[in-house]
């Protein structure tokens, strides 16, 4: 196994490290390994698929919409 040092790395990243380490339950050590390794590992590059991007960044709307009260709205103000 290697050992890396890490020179000049601002306060806050160290801070962010030592927070999600914290909140993880491991060491700082083994957080910035674990960042790392999925940093530079071949999946990490990879697209999302159309299933992940749901999964990840769809919501329910708070309140119904209504789609073609919101289309001729647009419509109208197009002409204005």
């Amino acid at each position: 196994m290697a050992t890396l040092t890490i020179r000049n790395l601002d306060d806050k990243v160290k801070q962010a490290l030592r927070e999600q380490a914290a909140k993880h339950g491991v060491s700082m050590e083994e957080e910035v390994r674990t960042v790392l390794t999925k940093a530079v590992s071949p999946n990490a590059r990879r697209k999302l698929t159309a299933e992940e991007i749901v999964a990840k960044y769809a919501r329910t709307p708070d309140k119904p919409v209504d789609q073609k009260a919101l289309s001729d709205a647009m419509w109208d103000e197009s002409f204005e």
